[in-house]
């Protein structure tokens, strides 16, 4: 694998993960649009896709850690202790992670079909269509709920539709996003509990590709595109948080719709004139 593509797909991974234009689409529209065949088997575009994966906790992790720590802490005080009254921060904690069971669940059960049927380049082009026309609609809406108001509701109907983001096309930040909109969350609130449910999840989905990369190893000659992949999608991820957050506290996330809409009728007429 040429290392510029390793830095490109780095790049993708780590900007689109936590902006609201679905990194899996763009990780499987990217080589199609160039026409790149970098992976001989899927076994081995998987451990690339942990790696790029990898980057991106280390950005999220890296860019709230303060809070992290508090989160960590008081949650762990919670369970251990149990005192009373609940503290809010450690109340948080259980409930991010809350959130990520629904997809967890569904992606270890379903990821050969997963695999299989979905991230088609016309499926991905329709995807980011629809559920950008979604944030649209739920970003009109009214937010001024704010994240120490997140509750176990809040968490339960946020994981669910993440859920939907197992499909490329969809994205996981854009799609609790428009559930967070939706449900009342001014959009910094909104954001910053995408960003932060991204933990959970995300960690979930790396450690259970890493048992099965460690079981058959790193594939030859993809260390080194590896590394590289890793550094460039952490270093992206970090200036897409921080990107993000500035953006969405003075403005609102059409930018973000207007991408997806002209990406997906971009794939729509290369796929109708034959041109991919």
């Amino acid at each position: 694998m040429p290392i510029l593509h390793a830095i490109v797909l780095g790049l993708v991974q780590g900007l689109s993960e936590f902006l609201p234009i679905s990194s899996s689409g763009h990780l499987l529209l990217v080589p199609w649009l160039f026409d790149w065949h970098d992976f001989d088997s899927k076994p081995i575009e998987k451990a690339f896709d942990v790696a790029l994966h990898m980057g991106t906790v280390v950005a999220v992790i890296g860019y709230f850690w303060k809070d992290l720590v508090v989160y960590v802490s008081k949650g762990t005080r919670l369970v251990v202790k149990r005192e009373k009254p609940v503290d809010a921060e450690g109340r948080l904690a259980w409930l991010l992670v809350l959130t990520a069971l629904p997809a967890a669940a569904v992606g270890a059960v379903a990821e050969g079909a997963i695999d299989e049927r979905l991230g088609t380049p016309g499926l991905i082009a329709a995807s980011l269509i629809v559920f950008g026309l979604a944030l649209a609609w739920a970003d009109r809406r009214v937010g001024t709920r704010k994240l120490a108001e997140f509750g176990s509701g809040d968490a339960v109907k946020i994981g669910a539709a993440q859920v939907l983001a197992l499909n490329p096309g969809t994205s996981r930040s854009g799609i609790t996003m428009t559930a967070a909109r939706y449900l009342g969350f001014d959009r910094d609130s909104a954001a910053r509990a995408s960003f932060l449910m991204a933990i959970p999840v995300t960690v979930g989905a790396v450690a259970f590709k890493m048992l099965k990369l460690a079981k058959d190893g790193i594939p030859p000659g993809l260390g080194t595109p590896m590394i590289v992949g890793v550094i460039t999608s952490a270093l992206a991820g970090w200036v897409a948080v921080w990107g993000t957050l500035r953006l969405v506290r003075t403005h609102t996330f059409t930018p973000f719709v207007v991408y997806r809409i002209a990406l997906g009728v971009l794939v729509f007429a290369l796929m109708i004139t034959g041109v991919r």
